[in-house]
C-alpha cells in the first residue's frame, strides 16, 4: 500500500539523514513530519479520484463528493497540524477520531469492490480488509504514539 510506504520512507529518511542536517530534532519530529506527508500524499487522492472514491460511500449518504473534497482538505489541515507542537495532542485526538470514522467506507469499498483511482475497474474484495482494519490501527498506533502520548 502506497501511503505505508510513504509513511515509513520519510520516517526512516528522516532518521538516517536527519543527523547530518540542521534540522534534526528527534523520533517525535520524524513521526510527526512523516504522518504529515503521508497525510497530504492520501489528501492528493482526495482531489484527483474524487469520483471514484465517493463511490466508497454508502448511498444513503448525500453529497459524497463534497465529503471526500472536505476530508481531502481535513487531512492537509491534520498535517499541518501536527507540526505545530502546542496542538499537536488536540490533533492526535482528532486525527484518531477521523481514522475510525473512514473505516465503515473502506468495508463499503471492499465489500462493494469498489476501485477508488478507477471506477470501471474491480477494487480488491472483502479480503482486503485484513490488510486495511490493521493498516487503520497501525495508523491509530503511530498517532498516539507520536502526537497523543
Amino acid at each position: 500500500m502506497k501511503p505505508l510506504f510513504v509513511l515509513l520512507v520519510v520516517y526512516v529518511a528522516l532518521l538516517a539523514f536527519g543527523g547530518h542536517t540542521t534540522f534534526d530534532k528527534g523520533n517525535i519530529f520524524a513521526g510527526n513530519l512523516a504522518m504529515g506527508v503521508m497525510l497530504l500524499f492520501t489528501a492528493i487522492g482526495h482531489f484527483k479520484f474524487k469520483t471514484s472514491m465517493a463511490a466508497m460511500i454508502p448511498l444513503f449518504i448525500p453529497k459524497k463528493v463534497e465529503i471526500i473534497l472536505i476530508t481531502g482538505v481535513l487531512e492537509i489541515l491534520f498535517a499541518i497540524a501536527l507540526q505545530i507542537e502546542s496542538i499537536r495532542y488536540y490533533t492526535g485526538i482528532a486525527l484518531v477520531i477521523f481514522l475510525l470514522a473512514v473505516v465503515p467506507s473502506n468495508i463499503y469499498a471492499a465489500k462493494h469492490r469498489i476501485n477508488y483511482e478507477d471506477l470501471y475497474k474491480p477494487g480488491p474484495d472483502i479480503k482486503y480488509l485484513w490488510f486495511r482494519i490493521p493498516f487503520q490501527l497501525f495508523l491509530i498506533t503511530w498517532v498516539w504514539y507520536f502526537s497523543i502520548r
